[in-house]
């Protein structure tokens, strides 16, 4: 794969970045004085050291790749927040979209222009109680697919299913708002993402676009925007360092 550059052809584009949210002493440094004051203070904040550098490491590689697309300096960069905290550049002149997931170590960035976007990247886990969580979250249709799945692809399925929804949630800045179990996606493998319904209507789930991707081994990630498809670009998982120097 090949990363992509920072040019996002007009409505045609959506790019996917992934970093790891690893690096050196130094780069932290480096990274930290990207930060606004109020994102240093939340940093601050972490108990953990291993929190606080994953935070920081991922709003300096945010405010890279946004000052790549941008022609500013990182530091430049300032933030507005909707209702339910999703970030959007403030007074930007250029219809840039972006959003941003993280996992563990990994984050996923996405771009494009004109239209809300969303992702979301989850490291598989154990989930003691899937069933459970499936049946509270999840539509019956998805749930009822779900434990079709012979148990040994169940979780692959389950995270599928998962990201596509969190993703579709994160484009439109919902939050919690904004019930699980009121759209229903796509989870079978190979079938592709799509969105299958919304509010029990395929006429409306036509209007949103699903990609999904996988980051890495037992991972699962998915892009979701209100428009026709695009043309995905996205590049192999790239150090903290590689981007705070491109």
């Amino acid at each position: 794969m090949r990363r992509p550059e920072f040019g996002l052809a007009e409505g045609r584009q959506v790019h996917l970045w992934l970093v790891r949210l690893e690096a050196s002493e130094e780069c932290f440094e480096r990274a930290l004085h990207w930060l606004s004051p109020e994102e240093a203070a939340r940093a601050a904040r972490f108990h953990f050291d291993k929190h606080r550098r994953a935070f920081v490491f991922g709003r300096a590689a945010l405010r890279g790749l946004l000052g790549g697309y941008l022609g500013m300096q990182p530091a430049e960069l300032r933030f507005a927040y909707g209702p339910q905290g999703k970030p959007s550049l403030a007074g930007a002149k250029r219809p840039l979209r972006f959003n941003v997931s993280n996992s563990g170590n990994l984050a996923a960035y996405a771009f494009t222009l004109d239209c809300e976007i969303g992702v979301d990247v989850e490291q598989h886990r154990p989930l003691h109680d899937m069933q459970g969580i499936a049946e509270r979250f999840f539509s019956p249709d998805e749930t009822a697919e779900l434990l079709e799945h012979p148990d040994a692809e169940r979780t692959a399925a389950f995270f599928r299913c998962w990201t596509r929804k969190e993703a579709y949630i994160k484009a439109l800045g919902g939050g919690l708002s904004i019930p699980l179990d009121s759209f229903r996606v796509s989870l079978e493998p190979g079938a592709g993402a799509r969105m299958i319904s919304l509010e029990g209507s395929p006429d409306a789930a036509h209007c949103w676009t699903l990609h999904d991707f996988v980051p890495g081994p037992e991972c699962a990630g998915a892009i979701a925007y209100a428009a026709e498809p695009r043309t995905l670009r996205a590049g192999p998982v790239a150090a903290v360092d590689e981007v705070l120097n491109l």
